[in-house]
Parts: structure tokens; sequence; C-alpha cells
């Protein structure tokens, strides 16, 4: 890879915001099982992502790696389930920002237990980025439940569930940032990116089968893969995201995962062009902070 961090960093930002819109299209509140056929789908397109990393390295690849990367991978895979099912019931803008405040959980991590070190100006700018993340996450929940009121218009499943809707990116923000954690570790320590990478991939494919399985053996659901277009576009995204992920995060994690994390106010930003969620100047306002925190982190790299 030829790319720098920030690079990686950046394109990370740009695809796994542009996923996280159409894990929102794709998304059916009234189906079940949306978020199990999210994985079946991101599943798939991981699965062939490994194909082409494994031909690329001659197939050159021990299989042990599946279990050794098995902890991370859980993490990962268990997050972004937990994820899926929180877009049940939440708005991309308010979901992905709570989501992504695993990046600071993550960053800490990193500075307290593996002793990754950051200047003045980059904990600056990380404190920056992770105040707004959960800034932007109260406005925007506030903002969306009083305006129903104010239309006198019927809240829906979504947001009757309230204060339980937000144990879903809670959880997933937890999840993911032990994940990225254990990540680091790896990366660090056990194996290269690409070990990495097809690891996790192959993996997923193993749960996206079993997801499948479940939905169309034991719950007796049809799944067409032809109708499930919106998913389809998550999953590229994802995958494509992924892939700059762990050599982005295979630098100097305690920067890098917080800084990643502000992919969320890419999905606030197609979330308000897409799926008509509204902004207002408060929105613009945090995500001018955002976008200057990663403008600080990039330009004293």
């Amino acid at each position: 890879m030829n790319f720098s961090w920030y690079t990686s960093a950046i394109i990370t930002i740009l695809f796994w915001g542009t996923a996280d819109l159409f894990y929102k299209k794709g998304t059916d509140p009234k189906d079940r099982y949306s978020h199990l056929r999210i994985v079946v789908m991101v599943a798939l397109v991981m699965g062939i992502q490994a194909m082409f990393e494994l031909a690329k390295m001659n197939w050159h690849y021990d299989p042990i790696n599946i279990i050794k990367y098995l902890p991370v991978s859980t993490m990962y895979i268990l997050s972004m389930t937990i994820g899926y099912v929180g877009l049940r019931y939440l708005e991309v803008s308010i979901n992905s920002p709570v989501s992504n405040t695993s990046g600071a959980i993550a960053g800490i991590l990193a500075f307290l237990v593996l002793g990754k070190k950051m200047t003045a100006l980059q904990l600056g700018a990380v404190s920056m980025i992770t105040v707004a993340l959960i800034a932007i996450a109260i406005i925007e929940r506030n903002m969306s439940i009083e305006e129903r009121l104010k239309n006198n218009e019927k809240i829906d499943r979504k947001h009757q569930l309230g204060a339980l809707a937000l144990t879903f990116p809670i959880l997933y923000a937890v999840v993911d940032a032990l994940g990225t954690f254990l990540d680091d570790v790896y990366l660090s320590r056990l194996m290269s990116p690409e070990e990495a990478l097809i690891s996790y991939e192959l993996t997923f494919l193993f749960a996206g089968i079993l997801a499948l399985l479940y939905i169309t053996v034991m719950k007796k659901e049809k799944f067409k893969i032809l109708q499930e277009k919106d998913k389809a576009l998550a999953a590229l995204f994802e995958t494509g995201g992924q892939f700059f992920y762990v050599y982005a995060l295979n630098t100097n994690s305690v920067v890098v995962a917080p800084m990643i994390a502000s992919y969320s106010i890419v999905s606030v930003i197609l979330g308000r062009i897409f799926l008509r969620e509204k902004l207002t100047y408060k929105q613009y306002i945090i995500i001018a902070i955002v976008m200057a925190g990663v403008f600080i982190l990039g330009f004293f790299e």
C-alpha cells in the first residue's frame, strides 16, 4: 500500500459514511430479520473480497489465522449486527454519531494500555471530534422528537422506544471499541494487515452463511438477492472501507480510531440529502468542528 495512514483513513470515512446511508435505506423496520439480511449481503461481498486478497498473496495464507483472529472478528461482527438492529429504531443521523464514539473509547484504550502517543494538537483534534459526535447525536434526537410533537405527528415505533433504542448504538460503541483495541494488538504484534483482513472477511462469510440458513431454513423466510440492492451497495462500501481501515489502523491507532469515527458526519450529511432528514445551523457548526479536527490531524501528521 502506497497510501499514507491519513489518506487511508479519509477513504474509510467516505466509504463507511456512504455505507451507513444504504444500510438505513435497506432497513425495513417491519422486517424482524432485516439486520440478518444485511449480514448476509455484507458476508457475500466480504467473501468475494477475501478471494481477491488470497489470489494476490498466491494463496499463501495459513487458515489457523482465522482462529487466531477470531476474538477480533467476533467483536466486529457482533457490534455490526447490533448496529444493524439499531437502524430499525433510530434515524441514521442519531444512530451513527452515538455508535462512533467507539473511536474515542478505542483511542483511550490504546493510550492507556498500549502506550500509544499523541501530541497536544492531536489530543485537541481528537477531543473536538469526540465531543462533536456526542453533541450532534443529542441535538438530533431532541430535534426529531420536538418536531414531531410540534406537528402533532404520531411518534413512530423507533422513537417510542426512546432510551431503549439508544442502547443499540451504545452497545455497538462498547463492543466495537473492544474490537478495535484488540485489532490494534493483533496488527502490532501478531499478523499483517492482509492476514487480518482475510481472516475477518472469511469469518464474516461463515457468519453470513449461518444467517442465511437461519432465515431460509429455520424461519422459512424468502431471501431474494436481487431485491436487496441497497443492502448490496452498503456491503460494497462497507467492504471497501474495511480494506483501507486495516492499513490506517496499523499506524498510530490512538489518533486513527477517533478520526475514522467521524464518518458518521458523512452519514448525517448524506441522510439530509437523500433521506430528507433536516439539517440546521447547529448541525452545520458541529460538522465544521469535526472537519476542523480531521484537518488538524492531517495537516500536523
